[in-house]
């Protein structure tokens, strides 16, 4: 399996390690790496070979969010185009999220924006006690609104609005009492970490664990199809708005925001 974007490992116990691999633009999600990561999702998470996939990040961050040349495309396209590049956002998160095989996320270096949202569809999430974490949409004139329905299954409500809106960066241990990963280790231990969480599912019925992570989702929060496209319309409405052509151009001039 060969992608533009990702670099696929698949071992000979059937654990699939899928490494973001975009290092020059700290993995951002681009409009070619949503594809890949939605095809993935259905095909390696879907196979029944699968036991396992590790998600992790090539370079020095496991994601830095959105693309901001994609997200500045948007606001220069048409509705149309907007609300379908949205909702490639949105079903790529869906397809990670409902995915059968367990999906674990190595991450270090930094999460941000998606990043977050990345981790949060991972059935679990480890990070070195290096990590940064941020929810930064706002500080572009966006809103976290494709990963919002699973940001806020991981938090609930009321520990995400501590982070949701305020665009400040936290670290490791306030992310695990934030619930977006399990817990913090130090960079050399990560790797053992990992392990530690890939072997229990090489002693159990793969198809048992798809039905109980099945189970887990429909016991879970509402995420569903009326949910999702409510936040790609949010999406495209907040890509229409001055704030969010503000806001982007000054990252991508690297001028201050007139907010900041």
């Amino acid at each position: 399996m060969t992608y533009d974007t990702l670099d696929v490992r698949v071992d000979s116990r059937g654990v699939a390690y899928v490494t973001l691999n975009l290092p020059e633009t700290r993995n951002a999600l681009s409009a070619r790496m949503i594809e890949e990561l939605t095809d993935m999702a259905g095909t390696l998470g879907a196979a029944s070979s699968t036991r396992a996939v590790v998600l992790a990040g090539a370079g020095k961050v496991f994601c830095a969010g959105g693309d901001l040349n994609w997200m500045k495309a948007q606001i220069d396209a048409d509705r149309a185009t907007r609300m379908a590049e949205a909702r490639k956002l949105a079903g790529m998160l869906r397809a990670l999220n409902e995915m059968p095989s367990p999906l674990i996320g190595r991450l270090h270096g930094g999460a941000f924006g998606g990043g977050v949202g990345m981790a949060c569809v991972c059935d679990v999430a480890i990070a070195d006690t290096s990590t940064r974490f941020g929810l930064t949409e706002t500080r572009l004139g966006l809103i976290p609104a494709t990963i919002g329905p699973y940001v806020l299954a991981r938090m609930g409500e009321g520990r995400a609005r501590r982070i949701f809106m305020s665009a400040r960066l936290f670290d490791s241990p306030e992310a695990v009492d934030l619930g977006i990963i399990a817990r913090a280790v130090g960079p050399d231990q990560l790797d053992a970490a990992i392990e530690a969480e890939v072997v229990p599912y090489l002693c159990v019925a793969p198809g048992a664990v798809s039905a109980a992570k099945a189970l887990a989702r429909a016991l879970g929060p509402r995420i569903d199809a009326t949910v999702i496209e409510d936040t790609i319309t949010r999406l495209a409405d907040t890509w229409e708005g001055e704030e969010a052509r503000h806001g982007i151009a000054a990252f991508l001039d690297k001028t201050r925001a007139r907010w900041a």
